[in-house]
């Protein structure tokens, strides 16, 4: 199972006391890392990186201020954005492996 965490070297204005995205993808990692083991994967995507597709697409709508970021999508949907919190990512995880 991968987890997507989209985010920009400039932090956001409104993320200013907050960790970067980059910052919140290894903290993700570690954290379900502990609890899932190697079944989870958190990949870091840079929105300002050319990108294809599925993640394009999430880029864009970043840019357009539709999401805010850091962003967190499982399986195409978002499971958190801004100021993402563990629980909610657990339980989209959980969700996905009952369901």
């Amino acid at each position: 199972m991968e987890i997507l965490v989209f985010g920009a070297e400039q932090l956001c204005a409104s993320c200013v006391n907050l960790p970067s995205a980059k910052d919140t993808a290894e903290w993700l990692e570690a954290a379900l890392t502990r609890k899932y083991g190697a079944h989870i994967a958190v990949r870091y995507i840079d929105i300002d990186s050319p990108l294809e597709g599925i993640e394009a697409d999430f880029a864009a709508r970043i840019h357009a201020e539709e999401f805010w970021y850091p962003l967190v999508v499982l399986n195409g949907k978002v499971i958190g954005e801004g100021n993402p919190k563990l629980k909610d990512i657990q339980q989209a995880i959980e969700n996905i492996k009952l369901g």
